[in-house]
């Protein structure tokens, strides 16, 4: 069975929470709140630095609409995803948006931390969108449970040296350490940097098994295969 997992990483699109509720809330929400959101905040320091972020990326295309085209085409842009980190904020505060998980995935977070397994997030997601997901979710605050979360800021999904850099952050053994995604190139990221992995395979989300990595189908299935304390 090999060494036990004392670190699971984990993305959140398809693996945490439904690709629906990214796609069809969080997503619409950030589209149609972009315009309000840059009228009101313009002059606010850290928006401005984003849309200097974006000028640079996109030079001679007013910045609004490069982040629409960005929107539009699902780019992982670290100022977009930073700008829609920004906008969700406010939702999740004043309650427009709740944190929607599988149901599966709470119990066992709090039954792995409780077992003493590190835990930690990696999604192209800004940190600080990941913090309001799991902060604000329906299952209440589950950020005490995690150790660190990562964008990318910290590299690329598909690429093995953003792994390495958070084990590196983490102090924390390869072989030792678990990630879960439903994507199988980052997955094979993952792997290249000596982590074990797990895809995701969730029916609801029309995920397909790859051929090179475990499946499962839930939390419960991951805890089952890897010798993880089960959830409630």
């Amino acid at each position: 069975m090999g060494d036990p997992v004392r670190l699971v990483v984990t993305d959140i699109e398809g693996t945490t929470s439904p690709i629906a509720f990214v796609k069809e809330e969080l997503f619409p929400f950030a589209e149609r709140e972009l315009g309000p959101f840059l009228a009101a905040r313009a002059e606010d320091p850290a928006v401005a630095a984003v849309l200097a972020d974006v000028a640079a990326r996109a030079p001679g295309e007013a910045p609004e609409a490069a982040l629409r085209r960005w929107m539009a085409a699902d780019e992982k842009v670290t100022p977009l995803k930073t700008l829609q980190g920004m906008i969700w904020e406010a939702g999740f505060r004043d309650g427009r948006l709740r944190g929607r998980l599988w149901p599966d995935v709470p119990p066992h977070l709090r039954a792995w931390r409780a077992g003493g397994v590190r835990l930690a997030v990696f999604s192209s997601g800004s940190v600080a969108a990941q913090r309001l997901l799991f902060g604000f979710s329906e299952a209440g605050d589950l950020t005490p449970l995690f150790d660190g979360f990562f964008d990318t800021t910290t590299g690329p999904k598909r690429e093995a040296a953003s792994y390495r850099a958070i084990l590196s952050a983490l102090g924390a053994a390869a072989g030792e350490s678990l990630f879960l995604s439903d994507v199988e190139a980052e997955l094979d990221a993952a792997a290249e940097a000596g982590l074990r992995t797990c895809q995701l395979v969730r029916p609801e989300d029309g995920t397909r098994p790859g051929a090179r990595h475990p499946v499962a189908p839930d939390f419960a299935a991951v805890a089952a295969r890897f010798g993880l304390p089960q959830g409630g």
